[in-house]
Order: C-alpha cells, then structure tokens, then sequence
C-alpha cells in the first residue's frame, strides 16, 4: 500500500529512502504504500527488483522499510493470526517480570471475558444476534477500543474517531520520522527474520539461503567495517578514473565514466536505464530510458529554495563533509560541492513533474538507438548500452522506448555546455550516495544530521541488525522470504484470500453495470478486464524450491568478510540479470516484492495484483476476526489493488496488459469529468497549510474509493449468504460500523511535519488521514450507517465516485 520519477516500467513505486522506499523515480506497479526512508539509504534500493522483475506496479502504501526503527518500539494491535501456530521463538527466554506481566495479563483478559459473559447482552440494542465471546473477539475488541476516541464525533471527523487513541497512545518512537500500523508488522517480521539468520546453521540448505546469513552477517559486522573505513570507496573512485574532488581524475575518460558509475555500479547520474516489458507488446521485453539523477526526494526541494532552504543547506553541508572523509581539502570541496549541487539544480529544473507525467500514452515513445544518438548525441548511446548490456550484442536499429524525451534532449544539451570536471565530479559523486550505507560510522553520523533535517528525525535509533534485515530483504529478500514463508506461513490464508478477491472481484463488476457514464461496449471490456485480472498471492512458489532458488542467484557472490564488496556485487549481478532479460519474454510469475513486504500491489502490464505474506496478518486479516474487520482489512487492499486496473493510468491498459485505446470516447469524458470532481475534492485538504496535489495522488485516491466499496459489497453479499455475524463486544458498533472502523485504523499514523511536507511533495498516495476522510466523504454507505447528516463534514451532499 512507499517518489521520484521512474526505473521500471512496470512497477509503481516512488522514491524515499526507507522509511517508504526507493532510489531513482520507478514505473508505476500500483502499491497499497509507505515509503522506504531508512536512514541508512538502503543500500540496494530496489536494483535487483527493478531488474529482476522490470514491472511497473502501483502500491497500496507508501513503500516502506523503516525510517530509523525504534528498538523497542512495539504495537499495540500485535495479533498473530494469518500464520502458522506453533513457529519459532523470536522472543527466547522470558524473564520473571514478563512471565508476571504474562499472568496479570492473562488474569485481566479472564476477568473482562467474565465480566463481557454477564454483561454482554448490554452492549447490543439488537441482543438476539449475540456477542462473539472467543479470545480473539475480545482481545481485537480491547484493541480497537483503545485505538479510538469516543468524544470525537464520527460525522465530523472520523479520523480522529477511529484512531484519536491510537495517536494518542503511540507518540513518534526515537530516531523515526512517521510510525503506522505497516511500521509495527514490518518490525515484528524484522524481528522474526533475526532469529532465523542468527540462529540458522543452513546445513543442508540451499546456496541462496547460505549467502542471506553471510550478507546479513557482513553488515554486522561493524568492528570489520571500522577497520576497512573509507578505503574501499577510495579505492573504487580511483579505480573508475580518480575524482577531482579528492585527487587527480582522467580528463580524457568521460564516457568510460559514465559507463562504469551507472551502466555497472547502477548510480545512473543523468537517465536511467532498465529492461522491462514493452507497455504496448507485454509479451516482449524492451530497453526503456527515463530520467533520473536526484538525491532529495522530490525537485520541489531544489526549486523551491526559500520554503526548503534548511535542507538545501543541511545537503550541502552533506556533500562536503563526505568529500572531506573521502580525502578532500575543506576550501576546495566546498566550492566543488557548491557547484555540483548548482548542477543537480539545473537537473531539477528539467525534470518532469510526477503529477505532469500520469497519462502514458502521452510520455511513451518508441524509437531506435540511431534515433535516440540524434535526439541526445551527448552519450554514444550504442556504446553505453552495448557495455550496459554485455554481453548482448546491439546495433543501431535496437528499439527503445522512451519516458522523458524532452528530458533527454535537454539533458544533452545540458551535458554539452558543461565543464567536464563538473560532469566528473557529479557522476563519482551519485556513485559516492549510493555506497555510504556500507561505509563506517562517520558516514553514518554525516547521514543522520541531513535526515534530520529532511525528515525531522533526531539522531538514528536503528539497532544495527534492523538496519541490516532491510538491507539484506532489499538484496536477497527471494532467499530472505523463503526463510519467512516455512517459518510462519499458513498456507490456508492464500486459500480464503483467494476466495475473498474473487467476491470483491464480482462486486466490482456488479458496481459497473449501475455506472449511468460508461456505454455498453466499453462496460463488457472492463468486465473483461476484470475477470482477466490474475492474483498472487503470498509468496512465489519458486522460493521453496532449493534448485530455483539458488538458480535465482547463481553469480551473486557473497562472503561474510565485506559489505561493501557484497554491495558492489550485487550491483554487478543485478546488472547482468537485466540484461539477461532483453532477449527473453516478460515472466507473468515474477514478483518485484517480497514475501515479507507489508504492502499489495497491481502491474498494469500484467494485469496481475500481488499481495506477500507480510501483509495477510492482523490489523488486515485473520481467520478467527470477524469478517466485517476482514473485507474492511485486507478486502479493502484487495479492491484497492484491482480498483488500480480502472484508475488513470491503469485504465489505459487492456486486459492482456498492452497500453492501448480500448474505451469508447464517451465513455473517457465520463471518466474524466468524475476524476475531475476527485481532483478537485483532495486538493482542498490541507496538511500545516500545505494543500494535498490532488492531480499526483488521483490514481490512489480513485483506488481507495473503489477499493472501500468493492470490498462493502462483497461484504453484504457475504452476509446475505451465511447471515449475520456476532458483534465483537464493548465496542458498541454493528457489524457494518465495524466495517469501517476496521478500514480507518489501517490508517492511524503518526508523521513529523518534515516528513508529512515530503509525503505532500512526493507521494503519489494522500496523507493516511484524508485516505480515511476522503474516501468515506464519498460513501453513501457509510454516511447511512453513521447516520452523519447532509451537510456535515463527513455528509458534504457532494460526493466524487468513478467506480
């Protein structure tokens, strides 16, 4: 459910660095979202997913990694539901005081189920349909109790009804710039992913698994990683041809350097290249070319210098004190730094706004590479992606498809008029961003000041070994999940999820026959479209073949001696997959997440939605809730997700994933007269001022309203077919409240204000509360079931509906 502009043509996230998640701007995959902000810059920053499974995907949430993890920070709504009973123990050996909290715990759970006996029927005006009494009931019923704050009233805003306890009870743990509910189930499978690494003796395992506990034990190893200080970097700089900054630099050697920093080592300093499938012949993959070249999150933070003029100065203060560890002089490095950010600021200025580059059709272009060398004749670019892609042999009439060519006809205008120690000095210095995070304590330290600056987080309060799960999830996270999956898995769960996509599946094709704007023609070819529409679901079945597996990473080396050698690695196998991909068909199968990502996804040239393990456990699901909190968990996420088939971008896709007209004209001005209305709606919502872009987070906005109501009415039909459900106890709500209760505090979050004006100017989601006010603003159902008045907050009498 994690921005920058894009890598990949088929995934849908947007770039942070992990607290959401992500290097160079991605193709849309649609994801549910949060974003990867670690303060460790994560140090694979999704390269081999980018190249590995080259699909645009649109998320439910921001991606999300963990900005600076609390160490003990833990959630109130820990259920374990969803996995399998009788797992490991991440916990070890209790100590007294927890097996007496454990008792007094137990005790008071007794007394309240005695006291919910005796005085159950209480709590319902409707006491024949009864109260669910099991040890379930009451302990999620305790849970959403406590999230929310009864003195708020729902018709008036309803965010702070559901979670005003939440953020109440949950202040921003140490060293993190926001905290959700996705926070807290990443941190327990963290937790969960430790033991298995170092507690695993992996005899007998496959080679893919042996490489995940000597990666993940080479970035704990931190008194190795002292020793080695700077050294390494040093040594790479001066072995792609020396940096001006730090030494002397081959003058003459320009273009050997932008083949090595970006075509081997993935910085990608002014355009980024991928493999991926061709979004109007999904049955073929295809060299794509994008722009790229930014450190901050957004361009927004260049151009706009007087509201961002704190973390203008706190970056630049950045670069020098890396240039200085690297071996530069402090005068000479500060004027170099002063100019290379002068230079990432004329980038900025060319660069597409996210909001400017939504419909497809339009930024798709399909040209050779003789045509390319001519539209940019800056780069050889037959011999940049000759070298990218070795050992593939390509000439001149190689196709590639273009997303930004006015970018890249201005970026080679802009490379040409440039000093070419500049363009030297940018190029090691995007190589340099990306290789601090395996670099000693004083780079960490120098990072940490800037994200406090950029995000508002004080001084990191990441325990190393949760630094170093991200960080190996993000590399070998296949191998990492196949650990995850036979720990805790209960491969039930991927059953009933399968059944409730199909009812919400059907609800949402009902919904298209009352749509009074949508001719017939079109209506049956989304219907088709929508049927089409294949799952996956918690994990790839590959992971839990050995051979796959370690077929999966065969070329990857790792030892347990050097993190930063197994990052460069990693770069270099990443970039020998891609280019294994170009003369082979697109992979429907492939994943770009994790099994133990908490988020969802959807890939327009797949037509597919993916939703990994990490994800199908409580807040979202578990067998033994009721089903009112199950459709509005994980069946919204559901809808959500297959709702991104039909939104601005996706609805450009036919059912077999190529980008193609296939709607009516009358049928797309009904489209884009209601999305209007949606636009217009989620730009009056404000954060400290600052207006919601309503044109950037439309394709979310229009999933989340689709998504709540695909998964209401498969929760009817559910209850037309089986009846009604006991009532969960205490809380005082019918079963249809409860639904959207449970859909709200999805959402409860909490943020710090620089981390929630980054989330304004970069993601392509609305902040969690409007996610919330928003869509049930536009919910008949919901204003019936809460009895909210026309003409209150939560009842405006104007609602915008596309689906």
């Amino acid at each position: 459910v994690e921005p920058n502009t894009r890598t990949d043509t088929d995934r849908r996230t947007y770039r942070t660095t992990k607290d959401g998640e992500d290097g160079p701007e991605e193709r849309p995959s649609v994801a549910l979202s949060v974003r990867v902000r670690d303060s460790r810059m994560s140090v694979a920053l999704q390269d081999l997913r980018n190249t590995m499974s080259s699909y645009k995907r649109a998320t439910l949430e921001e991606e999300e990694g963990s900005d600076t993890p609390a160490e003990a920070a833990s959630s109130p709504d820990r259920v374990e539901v969803g996995f399998r009973k009788g797992g490991v123990d991440i916990l070890g050996r209790r100590t007294q005081l927890e097996v007496l909290l454990s008792v007094m715990l137990l005790a008071a759970l007794l007394a309240l189920l005695a006291c919910l006996v005796a005085l159950g029927l209480g709590f319902s005006s409707d006491s024949g349909r009864g109260l669910c009494l099991s040890e379930a009931c009451v302990t999620v019923a305790s849970q959403i109790v406590e999230a929310m704050d009864r003195s708020a009233d729902p018709c008036q805003d309803f965010h702070q009804f559901a979670c005003g306890g939440w953020m109440r009870k949950n202040p921003l743990p140490d060293g993190r710039s926001r905290w959700s509910t996705f926070n807290s189930i990443w941190e327990q499978n963290q937790a969960l992913l430790k033991h298995l690494l170092e507690n695993g003796t992996f005899n007998g395992s496959s080679e893919a698994e042996r490489k995940t506990q000597s990666y993940y034990l080479s970035c704990l190893n931190t008194q190795r990683i002292e020793d080695l200080g700077a050294q390494p970097l040093v040594d790479l700089i001066t072995k792609i041809g020396g940096w001006n900054m730090t030494g002397p630099w081959d003058k003459d050697n320009l273009m050997e350097v932008l083949k090595m920093v970006s075509g081997l080592y993935r910085a990608q300093p002014f355009f980024s290249v991928v493999v991926g499938a061709d979004p109007k012949n999904s049955n073929s993959n295809i060299i794509q070319v994008d722009q790229s070249g930014l450190f901050l999150p957004s361009r927004d933070y260049y151009l706009n210098k007087t509201a961002n003029e704190k973390v203008l100065m706190a970056y630049l203060d950045y670069m020098v004190e890396l240039g200085m560890l690297l071996g530069g002089e402090k005068t000479s490095t500060q004027l170099q730094m002063q100019q290379i950010l002068d230079f990432e600021t004329s980038l900025a200025n060319i660069t597409v706004p996210q909001d400017q580059r939504r419909d497809e059709e339009k930024i798709y272009h399909k040209v050779t590479i003789s045509e390319l060398q001519l539209l940019a004749p800056a780069v050889d670019w037959l011999d940049f992606l000759t070298f990218s892609l070795s050992p593939l042999e390509l000439n001149d009439t190689e196709p590639v498809v273009l997303y930004a060519r006015e970018y890249l006809q201005q970026v080679s205008e802009l490379i040409n008029k440039t000093d070419k120690s500049l363009l030297n000095n940018y190029m090691m210095w995007t190589l340099v961003q990306k290789s601090v995070a395996t670099l000693d304590q004083r780079f960490e330290n120098a990072q940490d000041k800037l994200l406090e600056s950029l995000y508002g987080t004080k001084k990191s309060c990441t325990p190393r070994w949760q630094t170093c799960i991200g960080n190996t999830d993000d590399t070998l996270g296949f191998a990492l999940g196949a650990l995850f999956v036979k720990a805790t898995f209960d491969k039930h769960s991927k059953e009933i999820a399968e059944e409730m996509i199909n009812e919400i599946r059907s609800a949402f094709k009902q919904a298209l026959d009352r749509l009074s704007w949508m001719d017939s023609e079109t209506r049956q070819a989304a219907k088709d479209k929508a049927d089409a529409i294949y799952d996956m679901i918690g994990f790839p079945e590959f992971i839990l073949d050995p051979k796959e597996l370690d077929d999966v990473y065969d070329g990857y080396d790792v030892s347990d001696d050097s993190f930063f050698q197994n990052m460069l690695n990693f770069y270099n196998f990443s970039t020998r997959v891609m280019a294994d991909q170009l003369r082979k068909a697109p992979n429907k199968d492939q994943w770009s997440m994790t099994p133990p990502t908490v988020n969802a996804y959807y890939m327009p040239t797949k037509n597919g939605i993916v939703f990994p393990a990490g994800i199908l456990q409580a807040p979202f699901y578990a067998h033994d809730h009721p089903k009112a909190l199950n459709f509005g968990g994980i069946g919204v996420v559901m809808g959500h997700e297959l709702t991104h088939a039909f939104d601005d971008q996706g609805r450009e896709y036919d059912k077999e994933g190529n980008l193609r007209p296939w709607w009516q004209n009358s049928s797309v001005e009904g489209f884009r007269q209601r999305t209007e209305c949606m636009v217009e709606q989620y730009s009056r919502y404000t954060v400290n001022g600052e207006h919601v872009n309503g044109k950037q987070t439309l394709g979310e906005n229009i999933a989340d309203n689709g998504g709540l109501k695909a998964a209401y009415h498969a929760y009817r039909s559910w209850i037309q077919r089986h009846g009604d459900e006991k009532r969960l106890p205490a809380v005082n709500l019918t079963n249809d409240q409860l639904f959207f209760v449970g859909f709200a505090q999805v959402w409860c979050s909490v943020r710090t204000p620089e981390s929630a004006h980054e989330g304004l100017v970069t993601d392509p989601h609305s902040p969690p509360r409007y996610r919330v006010i928003g869509t049930l603003a536009n919910s008949l159902d919901f204003s019936h079931h809460f009895s909210c008045p026309e003409g209150t907050p939560m009842n405006t009498g104007k609602r915008c509906e596309v689906w």
